[in-house]
């Protein structure tokens, strides 16, 4: 189901974030529907389940945060390296690190590409 590269490892942001996101509701719903056995009104329980939630999800759900952390950092990181690729490539250097011969590619002795000073 997971198209990413790592071989379904590690689940994708969109998951993690959902399952974070559907984690918090429930808790807040469980919180609200206590609240609501108790009699206290529908909007204040909502109020409080929610003022209460925050505190109690980053300990109850810190698994969870550790894994959205996790596939935050893989995504920047991935974005990063997409980023200076697509950067590297607009300079016109080479896509390949090992074949950089020090030779610039698209020029012939003597020419000198846009932009550039002599």
């Amino acid at each position: 189901m997971d198209s990413s590269p790592s071989g379904g490892r590690a689940p994708s942001l969109v998951a993690t974030v959902v399952l974070y996101t559907l984690a918090r509701l429930g808790l807040v719903a469980v919180i609200a529907a206590v609240l609501g056995l108790f009699g206290v009104p529908l909007v204040i329980a909502l109020l409080v389940a929610l003022i209460v939630a925050l505190p109690l999800s980053m300990v109850l759900f810190r698994g969870l945060r550790a894994r959205l952390d996790g596939a935050i950092a893989e995504v920047t990181r991935r974005r990063a390296v997409e980023r200076e690729a697509l950067r590297s490539r607009l300079r016109g250097e080479s896509e390949q690190p090992g074949s950089d011969d020090g030779a610039d590619r698209g020029t012939h002795a003597g020419e000198q590409r846009p932009g550039e000073q002599q």
